[in-house]
């Protein structure tokens, strides 16, 4: 012990109890059996989840935003011939179910609709990581539908119509004019949301997926040590989420320039 690194560093500036606690804890927790291997391994799942759940739920929430949108648009417009009478009709419809959807995930714990997925809707799937996947993407797209719409409402009304003269139809000039600026606008919040995306998949831990927090409990239940598993899952999360907010800050720095 005495000829290790690690040990003599600690042993300088603690005691040589201390320095043997800290070294063979260190190797209980993450050397013995490459059980470091295991938050490698959760990291993986973690960031996977975190990657497809926000792209999933950037296109429904995008979905559900134009839908409330457009719905909100046409309800002051009258005059409207039949076709405009029935789309109006159909889009309420749409708008109701939107609001109901968005109203059930944000007034529910994630966990709660996670576990209600895993064990009630998709009980009889085997694929663990989609089940958590469909559940984290629900969540997200709520959220992130309301920060689109507020982007969307953020855009001057005389882009959409500047669209129409041109000979865009509604839909073109949503997708090549007003979504490309809401979402220049909301691009700050929507790094956010990934950020809170990304802390809140721990929880699936809870459906026996094996992410980065469920490879700690992992490693805890073997090493009946809590304290070196949580801190490095937490430590890792950290860096993470700071590498995320360093990227986020840097693209609002970068489009507050450009609106100079």
């Amino acid at each position: 012990m005495e000829n290790n690194i690690l040990y003599n560093i600690i042993a300088f500036f603690t005691s040589p109890e201390k320095a043997q606690w800290f070294v063979t804890e260190l190797y209980n927790n993450f050397i013995s059996e490459s059980r470091w291997k295991w938050l490698l391994n959760g990291l993986v799942i973690t960031i996977r989840l975190t990657v497809f759940a926000f792209i999933f739920g950037l296109i429904l929430g995008l979905i559900i935003a134009m839908i409330r949108v457009s719905h909100d648009s046409r309800r002051e417009t009258n005059n409207l011939s039949l076709k405009g009478k029935i789309d109006r009709f159909v889009l309420s419809i749409a708008n109701f179910i939107c609001k109901i959807y968005l109203n059930v995930i944000q007034g529910t714990p994630t966990i709660v609709q996670i576990m209600i997925i895993y064990f009630v809707i998709l009980a009889n799937s085997t694929n663990k990581i989609f089940v958590a996947t469909f559940g984290f993407t629900i969540n997200s797209s709520a959220y992130i539908a309301e920060i689109i719409r507020g982007g969307l409402n953020g855009v001057d009304p005389g882009q959409a119509e500047a669209g129409r003269s041109l000979g865009f139809g509604y839909l073109p000039t949503m997708i090549y004019i007003v979504i490309p600026q809401a979402l220049k606008s909301t691009l700050p919040a929507l790094c956010n949301e990934l950020v809170v995306l990304l802390k809140e998949t721990s929880v699936a831990s809870m459906v026996a997926l094996q992410d980065l927090l469920a490879a700690a409990l992992l490693i805890k239940s073997r090493t009946y040590s809590a304290f070196f598993p949580l801190i490095a899952a937490a430590l890792i999360y950290l860096v993470i989420v700071s590498i995320l907010r360093a990227i986020s800050f840097r693209l609002e720095r970068r489009l507050n320039s450009s609106d100079r």
